[in-house]
C-alpha cells in the first residue's frame, strides 16, 4: 500500500503535470472502484484541478468550480476526489501523443507492471487536457476505491491522526501513548498516526532500535523521543529517495519491497547493521520484519504461526536457531 512517502513523490509528480489544468472527464472501467453516487463522476468533466493532497493514505485530488465562476472560486462549490490505493492500487501519467488523431498513449499490460504483466488493469481514467491520470490496480481482488466529494464531506475522511513530520515531541508522545497498543499497531494505527503502515513502520522501528511488540506503556521519555527522530528521520530518508529515483518522471516503481529497506520484506538477509538474519512475525496474510540483535536483544519474537506449531522446540533467541 502507498504510505506517506510514496504519496508525497505521487503529489509532487501530479501536481507538476496537471495543476491547473481541465479535466475533461473521468472514465470509470471498473464500475466497483467509485463508491460514491452523489456529486456524480460526470459533475467534474470541465473542472479543473486546483490542488493535490495527502488525507492519511488518500490521494485528493480537488477540482475548483467550472463556468462563470470560476475566476472566482468558492470552496463550498470545490469537489474532490478522492483516491484509496489500498495494497495493490497504483497510479499512471500518459501525456497526450501530438500527431494525427491526438490523444495518450494508454498504459498496457507491460507499461503498467513489468514484475506482474498478466495481473494490471485499469479502474479508471482522469482525462485531463494534455495527459491522462490512470488509477490500476493488480491481481483480482479489487479494494482501490474512488469516492467524489463535497469540501464538507472531506473531514469524514480524518481518522484523526496526528502527522508524523510535524508533530511536536509533546504531540507524538499524546498519540503514541493514547491506547495502549505494541509498538508496530501503534505507529500504523490511523487515529493515532497519520500515512504510516506496514511497511515503513518496520524500518522506523528497527532505525529506533525497539522491538515491534514493545507496549507503548513500557516506553521511556528517551525512547519516545528516539522513536519520534526516528520516524521523521526514516520517512525523510525515503521521500528524498524516492524523488531521486524518480529522477523528475512519474514515479512507476511503487512498491511496499525495496533493496535498500533495513528489515521490511527482508526475511533472512542480513541486517545493514548487524548483519545477522532479519527475522519475522507472521499474522494472518502479512508479516513484521525485525532484527533481533539491534531490536531485541537477541530475543526472538514468537511467530503466531509457526511458533504455535513448533511448541516447546520454539527457538527464543538467535543462539538456538539450527
Amino acid at each position: 500500500m502507498p504510505e506517506l512517502p510514496d504519496l508525497v513523490v505521487y503529489i509532487e509528480a501530479l501536481t507538476q503535470r496537471a495543476a491547473g489544468r481541465r479535466l475533461d472527464r473521468l472514465r470509470i472501467v471498473r464500475p466497483f472502484v467509485l463508491r460514491t453516487v452523489d456529486p456524480p463522476a460526470v459533475s467534474l468533466a470541465g473542472r479543473r484541478l486546483s490542488e493535490v493532497r495527502r488525507i492519511g493514505k488518500r490521494l485528493v485530488l480537488g477540482f475548483e468550480e467550472s463556468g462563470d465562476n470560476a475566476a472566482s472560486p468558492c470552496r463550498e462549490r470545490e469537489l474532490f476526489a478522492a483516491l484509496h490505493l489500498m495494497i495493490a492500487g497504483r497510479l499512471r501519467w500518459r501525456d497526450k501523443v501530438a500527431g494525427a488523431g491526438g490523444g495518450e498513449r494508454p498504459p498496457d499490460a507491460h507499461t503498467l507492471d513489468r514484475t506482474r504483466p498478466a495481473m494490471a488493469s485499469v479502474q479508471a481514467a482522469f482525462e485531463f487536457e494534455d495527459g491522462t491520470l490512470y488509477v490500476t490496480e493488480a491481481g483480482s481482488t479489487r479494494r482501490a476505491s474512488i469516492q467524489i466529494l463535497r469540501a464538507a464531506d472531506l473531514g469524514a475522511l480524518d481518522q484523526g491522526g496526528v502527522e508524523p513530520l510535524d508533530a511536536s515531541l509533546d504531540a507524538f508522545r499524546g498519540a503514541l501513548l493514547r491506547e495502549r497498543h505494541t509498538l508496530k499497531r501503534a505507529l500504523t494505527d490511523p487515529r493515532l498516526f497519520s500515512g504510516i503502515g506496514r511497511a515503513y513502520s518496520d524500518e522506523i522501528l528497527h532505525a529506533a532500535r525497539l522491538s515491534p511488540l514493545k507496549l507503548t506503556s513500557a516506553l521511556t521519555h528517551a525512547e519516545v523521543a528516539a522513536l519520534r527522530e526516528a520516524t521523521r528521520a526514516t520517512l525523510a530518508l525515503w521521500i528524498a529517495r524516492l524523488r531521486a529515483q524518480a529522477r523528475g518522471r512519474f514515479p512507476e516503481k511503487v512498491t511496499a519491497f525495496r533493496p535498500e529497506m533495513a528489515v521490511h520484506g527482508r526475511f533472512g538477509q542480513a541486517c545493514p547493521v548487524c548483519a545477522r538474519p532479519v527475522q519475522r512475525i507472521v499474522y494472518r496474510d502479512t508479516e513484521c520484519n525485525y532484527c533481533a540483535v539491534c531490536q531485541t536483544g537477541g530475543r526472538l519474537l514468537a511467530d503466531r504461526a509457526l511458533s504455535r506449531l513448533l511448541g516447546e522446540d520454539w527457538p527464543g533467541s538467535l543462539d538456538d536457531l539450527p
